[in-house]
């Protein structure tokens, strides 16, 4: 508890006590009460401050004009001290909650604060999650003589459980599937990284699309044995509880001839030429049977 002769005291000593409470006459000499009330509510410093002012004005208009100024309470002249005593106890109680809140709100910001650099943490790794999960489709777009793929992978998020590729072992010979892993986020994306080494463009002694025959002769493996392949290489792994579906086809462009698988995937369209269209709605089938013109167009998604 400290006291002071005058309010502009008063202010001079309230940075070293930074009291909780502060009781102070509203007629004073040199500064007003309702001035350092004014004053310490415009340089708060510390901790919030009570502030009861005692005052023989009973106007609306002066107690308004008291309230604007920052005080909390008014305890009318001649005082009672018992009613003083209340207002003080009651004062306690604000600022306990006050302090208490007060807290309360550290704690969160303390713990927003780690949220945030987990969050930007986590942001990081997604988005480099994300460039590895590019990085198995080094050309979006490639030219086969006259004929062109062009690939579009856009994930929701940063990363997804979709997959596009191609590869081609060969002189007019190529292979391009569409692929899509149940659920979203990291666990489909880890899931996708797998599907993809299978179907490597890089590494054909890995790609299980691709048959080696004789010494220095590829082959591509048929669309459903493909399918087949990859369904009993997930199914065998007892932690997955993943399912994906895909479109895979072939293309011989000497013939211009596709053989095209469909597992479970959203139909395939293509768009001739001539500008009709039509879905392909079979599983296993061969695209055109009388063949594929080279400006016709075959759209995956």
């Amino acid at each position: 508890m400290a006291e002071a002769e005058s309010g502009k005291q008063a202010l001079s000593v309230f940075p070293e006590f930074d009291p909780d409470m502060v009781l102070s006459d509203w007629m004073m000499s040199a500064m007003m009460g309702l001035d350092l009330c004014s004053a310490l509510r415009t340089n708060p410093g510390g901790r919030y401050c009570y502030f009861i002012l005692l005052t023989s004005k009973s106007d609306k208009n002066e107690v308004a004009q008291g309230l604007d100024a920052g005080s909390n309470d008014f305890v009318t002249k001649p005082v009672d001290p018992n009613e003083l005593r209340a207002r003080i106890a009651a004062g306690d109680r604000i600022l306990s909650m006050h302090n208490e809140l007060s807290e309360k709100n550290l704690v969160i910001k303390k713990t927003l604060d780690r949220l945030r650099a987990a969050y930007e943490k986590i942001d990081k790794d997604l988005k480099q999650a994300r460039k590895i999960q590019d990085s198995p489709i080094p050309e979006r777009s490639r030219e086969f003589g006259k004929s062109r793929v062009s690939l579009l992978l856009k994930p929701s998020g940063h990363i997804g459980g979709d997959l596009v590729g191609v590869f081609s072992p060969g002189q007019n010979r190529l292979a391009f599937h569409s692929i899509d892993v149940s659920g979203h986020g990291i666990t489909s994306a880890m899931m996708t990284a797998r599907l993809g080494s299978y179907l490597s463009s890089a590494y054909f002694d890995q790609n299980i699309g691709i048959e080696r025959q004789f010494r220095n002769f590829t082959a591509l493996l048929p669309p459903a044995e493909v399918a087949k392949c990859l369904n009993q290489r997930l199914a065998a792994d007892r932690g997955t509880d993943e399912y994906f579906t895909m479109v895979y086809a072939t293309v011989d462009l000497s013939v211009s001839h596709v053989r095209m698988v469909q597992a479970g995937h959203p139909h395939p369209a293509v768009l001739r030429q001539s500008g009709r269209w039509n879905l392909l709605e079979k599983g296993v089938c061969q695209v055109g049977c009388s063949r594929m013109s080279i400006f016709d167009r075959l759209i995956f998604t």
